[in-house]
């Protein structure tokens, strides 16, 4: 097809030609006035300027040193930014027959190109296009480059390519880089490929015919003409016209080139003779996926409403790959599916599944599948129920559905919160001997969760170890985090124990003191007690953590005995380990030390003053002066002299702890 292709000069000049063209249109670039000054208020200043055609409409001659004068005047402006003084000094040298310096001229152009303003485009447009016609060896290629970006920024198509035609016309030729890029963006950006596509042939033309290598394109220019032909304009003529230079030009295609082409040929509805040429063409390059010419051609079909066409493309590149994936991208399977469900056919999107399905290798995964992708396509589409509905008519067919089906549509059931339905998916699964991936089902014991359906999510769980998940950590702490902001530490108790035996859960301390500081928030110390003895009683080590919260709960109940039978408990602890795991610290010590007092228990409070002094721990004493303070009035110390001695020794070594003097008491 490439060799085949090759044109000779004559043919090509025939081939670059076209109908004559209307120029683009500049009068809503031009107008009001062509680069008009910024005149003062006052009434004579009117100081009308030219159009570039007319900058030079009545020549003077001007001496060598006014000319000399105007330059530097010229560069003066530039350099201190004034821009209107510049413009004038530059169109004065004009009007009268002269040109600025190469520098100065490019200088200028740059400078108003730079403003980022309409107006001052204008300028630097019109100054362009009168030194192409006037005296182009005066201008760069970074000086038309420059300008060309500041069109780009500015969304100025007409007159990008009123430059370019100018620039032709006047035999001023720029290397493609400087300038392809820009007019493509341009053209995309406004939808004007028609004249981009002008521009480019007109270019390739000069490039074959002035043997100018550094005007032709590269395949990205190409790949973007084509791609304006195939996408924009939906032109096969042109598509083709644009593949027959790039053979003219030696410009290798690639990939993205035959895939162009093949969306085209497909959208068409061209001959078969066609795509088999465009397939042996691929051959010839080296490109044998199969994958990338079906994706396309399937784009193509399925825009043009081709169903049966799509079909059959599927179906014969799964024979060409003697059943192995093709690899098509989830758009391509949206694609198919969108053009499917627009003229209701679930059905015949069933029948694509299953043909598929008798021709796919048994070696292919299940989410290389073309039913996996077409399921998958329409979950994320957000057509669920669309995809449950094929589903059901697969299974009706006798298609076999794997597992990993099943799990896309679960999980977009989870992330709907749609748990009922997801619960008898999950039942389908189980009762067809399937299993679900842990990821599946961490999705729904999330969701479960979230919907505060705490059985169904225990359920799952069960689920989970029966069929022998090994990572069950995951949804472990799912529950766990979501019974603990639902604030269900009764629900917690349970599960705990329930999976206590578990070798696959990893629990501990932590999460024992969850349930123990939610009872105790909530004021049921009961099972806050029960919690923690059965704690210690399966061998788990409290922590400060665990003392903390029951102190925290007795004292909001004012149970200041249970507190002191609690530090009896930790003083043993901590005086029976070997290793002191407990972390006897200022939070812990103070929490005590506050309880203890408040409940009038000073013999235990000297032992936690003790164990201060002994590690050293610094407690601020005038907060437990003011406790004791309150708390004095209450105090029966008559009857305390008379029947506890020791106990009242202890009152007066706590006051003299804290600084309250014990005369008279």
């Amino acid at each position: 097809m490439w060799r085949r292709r090759l044109l000779s000069l004559h043919s090509l000049r025939r081939q670059f030609s076209s109908t004559p063209e209307t120029p683009p249109i500049l009068h809503s670039f031009l107008q009001p006035s062509i680069f008009s000054l910024k005149t003062t208020t006052t009434q004579q200043s009117t100081f009308k300027e030219p159009t570039p055609q007319t900058l030079n409409s009545t020549p003077k001659t001007l001496g060598a040193d006014c000319k000399s004068s105007l330059e530097s005047n010229l560069q003066t402006s530039l350099d201190n930014q004034n821009t209107d003084e510049a413009w004038k000094s530059f169109k004065i040298l004009t009007n009268n027959s002269q040109y600025p310096s190469k520098h100065l001229s490019n200088s200028l152009i740059t400078h108003l190109s730079s403003l980022k303003d309409v107006h001052n485009l204008k300028r630097a447009f019109a100054s362009a296009v009168f030194l192409l016609e006037k005296n182009p060896q005066t201008l760069t290629f970074d000086t038309i480059g420059t300008l060309l970006n500041a069109m780009k920024i500015a969304n100025t198509p007409a007159p990008a390519f009123a430059l370019m035609k100018s620039m032709f016309k006047n035999r001023f030729f720029i290397p493609f880089n400087l300038w392809g890029n820009v007019l493509v963006e341009i053209s995309r950006k406004n939808g004007s490929f028609g004249p981009f596509l002008r521009v480019f042939k007109e270019n390739c033309k000069i490039s074959v015919v002035e043997k100018l290598d550094f005007m032709r394109p590269d395949i990205a220019g190409f790949n973007a003409s084509l791609e304006g032909c195939c996408y924009e304009l939906e032109s096969v003529d042109d598509a083709d016209k644009v593949f027959e230079i790039m053979s003219v030009l030696g410009v290798r295609p690639n990939e993205s080139s035959f895939r162009f082409l093949a969306y085209l040929y497909a959208l068409k509805g061209c001959h078969q003779k066609k795509m088999h040429e465009l397939e042996a063409s691929m051959d010839e390059f080296g490109f044998s996926s199969k994958g990338v010419l079906c994706s396309n051609l399937i784009s193509g079909y399925t825009k043009a409403g081709n169903l049966e066409s799509a079909t059959e493309v599927i179906l014969r590149g799964l024979r060409e790959t003697d059943g192995k994936s093709l690899n098509f991208g989830e758009e391509t399977f949206s694609e198919v599916v969108k053009g499917f469900l627009n003229v209701g056919s679930t059905r015949n999107l069933t029948k694509l599944i299953a043909e598929a399905q008798k021709i796919e290798s048994p070696s292919n995964g299940i989410e290389e599948s073309v039913g996996f992708g077409i399921l998958n396509a329409c979950v994320n589409l957000g057509l669920l129920d669309k995809a449950h509905c094929i589903l059901d008519e697969m299974k009706a067919e006798g298609v076999t559905v794997g597992v990993g089906v099943y799990a896309s549509i679960l999980r977009s059931y989870c992330k709907e919160h749609r748990t009922t339905e997801a619960a008898l998916l999950v039942a389908e699964v189980t009762s067809s001997g399937m299993q679900l991936d842990p990821g599946s089902y961490d999705a729904l014991i999330e969701a479960s969760m979230a919907n505060q359906d705490f059985q169904s999510a225990f359920s799952l769980f069960r689920d989970m170890r029966e069929v022998g998940i090994s990572d069950l950590q995951a949804s472990y702490l799912t529950i766990m985090t979501g019974l603990t902001e639902n604030h269900r530490p009764e629900l917690m108790a349970s599960f705990l124990d329930e999976v206590v035996e578990e070798p696959r859960v990893k629990m501990g301390t932590h999460d024992w003191n969850s349930i123990i500081h939610a009872f105790c928030k909530l004021g049921r110390l009961e099972d806050a007690k029960k919690t923690f003895r059965r704690m210690a009683f399966l061998q788990f080590e409290p922590n400060d953590q665990t003392y903390l919260s029951l102190i925290n709960g007795y004292m909001a109940k004012e149970e200041y005995l249970s507190v002191k039978q609690l530090w009896t408990e930790v003083r043993n602890q901590v005086s029976k380990s070997e290793d002191n795991r407990l972390k006897f610290d200022n939070h812990l010590v103070e929490a005590f030390l506050y309880a203890l007092v408040k409940g009038g228990f000073f013999d235990s409070v000297m032992q936690v003053v003790d164990k201060i002094q002994e590690m050293r721990i610094f407690v601020d004493k005038w907060r437990y002066k003011q406790v004791f303070m309150e708390i004095q009035k209450n105090l029966k110390l008559k009857k305390l002299r008379k029947r506890n001695y020791r106990k009242m020794e202890a009152l007066v070594a706590f006051k003299n702890w804290v600084g309250i003097s014990t005369r008279g008491s």
